[in-house]
């Protein structure tokens, strides 16, 4: 008899269900009453051991789980705590250490759902609380045991892109012994640092930051480049991608690789038709960075204007790296020329950490002038002259220079929308891409094995780059690494009995997990790409679609649970 038989015919009398109910410190307790909760769990039916605990994620509440399971035979865990989405593998993984399939254990959020949300109401707060954990006592009753998937890899790695993310994330992956296939679309390596006349805080100058990362980086023979390339097509699933590359002599070279990592920069903006820009007299950032660098740039009286072409309709954000890099490259100008003149026309001055902080009052002791303007009465460049309202004097300024120098942001790569096609990834509204989420997997992509670094995600300075491309690299090695793939076992299945292969699941799937089988009539599940939304089940009009973990049955007890308190 199967693991699901044996739940299915598993008596009721046979449930052993423990709950443990978290006060999060003062976080739940503070504002709902966890030992009032406690006393009610502990009488509910199949409930044969409750307990309270401070933190139950604690090493020590974790101990407190597992010595329950062995000493009081359950063989179901609930516990009401904070979010599922950060804590549930953490106790699903104890509890498998302690002997109990993992899919037996069942989390309430009381935190999120309970004291965050009834501050103020502390008995209905609790009273909430009660019904969650009710209804989670009566979906664990239905749960059933399961076995992860698991897969073959292959332990090799692409990057796409060789700016100084993209050259940190090789590297690192590199000198763990993992093969890497690098990707550039230019020509060399180096984005666009190699372009940089010196570096923010400290001067540095841009070639001798990413000389010796290239260099090392060629020099290794677990490392493939290809220069003057693009990644054509992609194909395949976390662990065994295959990827098509279209080199400069316009070859199609197949790789097969384990997981991918993009790091394709951005580009900064051409600010055309913004502040009169010309090329010549009216530049930008970047093309003064190439002049400082050549030691072509002449100007002795220069107007700097912040955010042109960010923070405006079209492009709501801040670029971040925009102020930094004026303040920048006016103090060179000033050690190059201290007799020149320098005006920084900004709307807000975002100097990101301390030594940046420090260069913008390094500047002023420098010299270099400072003027907040109106965005609603933006300035006017025209004959020589900078104009623009002062709103702190209440009357218009006018500047005499003989440059202008526009502070743009960076924008999305050109190949950004091609290349989130091509790997089924999001982007943002204004073409960065999209991290599966902001504070817990920053560098992932919802789609696993695939992560992002550096300004291909949101505009970063060198240093962020660096340090984002390491991180890419870790995630990634922690993959890579494995023997073996184990997927959640948590996802849809589709009885071919019953399904009628209309095809409305393949519709409602974000991740191209479905496939119609024209042989057999009806739609199969890939197990390694689904991720277990759900939204196939909710849509199958026969009900032939399944989500494991989330069955019609074990979803109508909790009904019936809350129902209860409503009769």
């Amino acid at each position: 008899m199967s693991n699901q038989e044996a739940t299915k015919n598993e008596k009721s009398d046979d449930l052993r269900i423990g709950v443990f109910v978290c006060h999060c410190g003062s976080n739940i307790a503070g504002f709902v009453d966890c030992h009032d909760i406690y006393e009610y769990a502990k009488d509910l039916d199949n409930v044969v051991y409750a307990k309270e605990n401070q933190y139950t994620c604690s090493e020590s509440g974790i101990a407190e789980i597992q010595q329950a399971i062995k000493e009081h035979g359950l063989n179901r865990v609930v516990v009401a705590s904070c979010s599922p989405r950060t804590h549930q593998p953490l106790f699903s993984s104890s509890c498998a250490e302690a002997g109990l399939n993992k899919y037996l254990f069942e989390m309430v959020n009381i935190r999120d759902q309970c004291s965050w949300v009834h501050m103020q109401e502390k008995e209905k707060g609790t009273a909430k609380a009660k019904e969650l954990i009710r209804m989670g006592v009566a979906k664990s009753r239905h749960l059933e045991p399961q076995q992860d998937i698991e897969m073959s890899l292959v332990s090799r790695a692409l990057v796409i892109g060789g700016g100084i993310a993209g050259l940190s994330a090789a590297e690192s992956l590199a000198g763990m012994g993992i093969d890497v296939v690098l990707v550039e679309k230019q020509a060399e390596l180096g984005g666009l640092v190699k372009n940089l006349n010196t570096l923010a805080p400290k001067g540095d100058k841009g070639t001798d930051r990413i000389a010796g990362l290239i260099q090392k980086l060629s020099a290794m023979p677990n490392v493939k480049i290809y220069l003057s390339s693009t990644v054509d097509a992609v194909g395949g699933y976390i662990g065994n991608y295959e990827a098509t590359i279209l080199t400069s002599d316009q070859q199609r070279i197949n790789e097969t690789i384990g997981c991918i990592i993009v790091a394709i920069g951005a580009t900064p903006l051409t600010p055309e038709g913004i502040f009169g820009y010309d090329g010549n007299q009216v530049i930008t950032q970047n093309q003064l960075e190439e002049k400082l660098k050549s030691g072509s740039f002449s100007g002795s009286n220069i107007v700097m204007i912040q955010c042109a072409g960010a923070r405006s309709s079209k492009r709501e954000y801040c670029a971040r790296i925009c102020c930094m890099t004026a303040v920048k490259n006016a103090l060179q100008i000033k050690q190059n020329n201290p007799q020149a003149q320098v005006h920084i026309l900004y709307r807000d001055m975002q100097m990101y950490g301390t030594e940046n902080e420090n260069m913008l009052w390094e500047a002023r002791r420098q010299g270099v002038k400072f003027y907040v303007y109106d965005p609603e009465k933006p300035p006017v460049v025209e004959n020589n002259t900078v104009s623009f309202y002062y709103p702190l004097m209440g009357e218009t300024e006018s500047l005499a220079c003989d440059r202008v120098v526009l502070s743009t942001p960076l924008v999305p790569s050109e190949d950004a929308l091609k290349l989130s096609n091509l790997l089924r990834v999001p982007v943002d509204q204004y073409g960065f891409f999209l991290e599966a989420h902001a504070k817990l997997r920053p560098l992932d992509f919802a789609t696993d094995g695939i992560f992002l670094c550096g300004s291909a995600r949101y505009p970063a300075n060198t240093l962020e780059a660096r340090a984002q491309g390491l991180g890419a690299a870790a995630r990634a090695a922690s993959i890579l690494f494995k023997d073996k793939l184990v997927m959640s076992a948590q996802i849809a299945s589709i009885d071919a009995e019953s399904c009628v292969g209309c095809m409305g699941c393949m519709d409602m799937c974000p991740f191209e997990a479905i496939a119609y089988v024209p042989e057999k009539g009806v739609c199969e599940i890939n197990p390694i790409l689904c991720k277990g939304c759900g939204n196939c089940a909710s849509t199958c009009p026969s009900q032939s679609v399944q989500l494991k973990g989330y069955k019609p049955q074990q979803l109508s007890a909790q009904i019936r649970a809350i129902a209860e308190s409503f009769v």
